[in-house]
Order: structure tokens, then sequence, then C-alpha cells
């Protein structure tokens, strides 16, 4: 399935309830945990501490849930882009779950689907409900619905 571009409100609104398709894998490495860590300041050991992490419960280091959201707007592009009104705007976020660790090393993808579209006076709201997993995981590691602002 390739990348869907949307120029009306009534594209949209046709495509809500309809899945939008799945990103490709991204591999997230320590490097980029411990880079994610530096830029938010969160240094909890089962993040960065490689020795530590590898006698706790998890096994090893474990990718920031707050790190598998920063991917929303990378799995967005691949997915869809929106070619209309003056600009796009993150609204937000809703709903927001961390259903299964994510181990350093191994690879997400992302899919999604728009749950809903509201017209308002400064533009239109798009609620998308993403499903971000692991390979070889057994439930999803997030999912969470963003909400993008489309400014008129």
């Amino acid at each position: 399935m390739g990348k869907h571009t949307f120029t009306s409100v009534e594209e949209i609104k046709e495509s809500v309830n309809k899945p939008l398709g799945t990103t490709d894998w991204v591999e997230i490495s320590q490097e980029d945990v411990n880079a994610f860590a530096d830029v938010t300041g969160d240094h909890q050991w089962i993040h960065v501490d490689v020795e530590r992490a590898k006698q706790s419960n998890f096994g090893g280091t474990i990718v920031h849930g707050f790190m598998t959201l920063a991917f929303l707007p990378k799995f967005a592009g691949e997915l869809y882009q929106f070619d209309m009104g003056s600009a796009r705007l993150n609204y937000g976020l809703e709903k927001v779950r961390f259903l299964a660790q994510l181990p350093v090393g191994e690879r997400i993808r992302g899919s999604a689907e728009f749950v809903s579209v509201a017209e308002q006076a400064s533009g239109t709201r798009v609620h998308t409900k993403w499903t971000l997993e692991r390979e070889n995981g057994d439930r999803p590691v997030c999912v969470a619905e963003s909400v993008t602002m489309i400014v008129a």
C-alpha cells in the first residue's frame, strides 16, 4: 500500500475507520536511546545502564515509552500527507498506553487509521489511532491517538 495523499477534508472523512497501512520497521539502538536520554534528561538505569539492566527482569535495557511516541511523525510521513491548509500542527495525544516493553535493539513499526475528523473555524482536527508493535512481540508496545490540526 502506497502513501496516501489527502487534498480535502472530504477525502479524509471518507478514510475514517479504514486502515492507512503499516510502516517500515525501525531498529532502535542503544546509541539512539542514550541520545534520547541526554536530550530529555531521563537517564533512568533501565534505559541506559546496560550491565545493570541485564540483571533486571527485562534482561537488558528498554526503550523509553516517550521515545516510542516520538516516532509518530516519522511513521505518519510514511503513511500519509495532507496537501491542504496553510500548516499542519501536532495538536496533542489522547488515550496513550504503553502495553509492553521494547527491548533496545529490537525493531518497531506502526499502523494507523483515522478515527474522527472535526471541522472548526481555525481548521480541521484529525484524530489518528496508532498501534506500535515490536517485531516478534505478542502485544502492542504502544497504542495512542494523535491529534493533528490542519490550519485553514
